[in-house]
């Protein structure tokens, strides 16, 4: 059983910058694919970013491509999201997710192939 808790949401101004951690616990944190998605009300969860096990791979949601940066560090557990170039449109809730990924250059880019959930990070970007 993997617990994820993700930090460093919060209110910023269109043009900023904010950087999400995600830490892991419970869990062989390398063996697992590791993701980010976000969430508005009424709307389906959206996917934002993946990195495999490894961190050899790395895809980002066409909305976020050239803004965000997944990395990952599997010594402390942690993956991070970094968001720049933020507009009114990124706001949302934005959860973790890990997935079992039996090969280590995988990348999980569906919300179903992922087995464990943070409560998730608000993220408010005012105009």
């Amino acid at each position: 059983q993997v617990q994820l808790v993700e930090s460093g949401g919060g209110l910023v101004q269109a043009g900023g910058s904010l950087r999400l951690s995600c830490a892991a616990s419970g869990g062989t944190f390398s063996s697992y694919a590791m993701g980010w998605f976000r969430q508005t009300p009424g709307k389906e969860r959206e996917f934002v970013a993946a990195i495999s096990s490894n961190s050899r791979s790395t895809r980002y949601g066409d909305s976020v491509k050239g803004r965000f940066t997944i990395s990952r560090d599997n010594a402390k557990n942690t993956v991070n999201l970094q968001l720049n170039s933020l507009n009114p449109e990124d706001t949302a809730i934005y959860y973790c997710a890990a997935g079992p990924s039996r090969l280590q250059f995988v990348v999980l880019l569906k919300s179903n192939e992922y087995a464990y959930w943070g409560q998730g990070t608000q993220v408010t970007v005012s105009a």
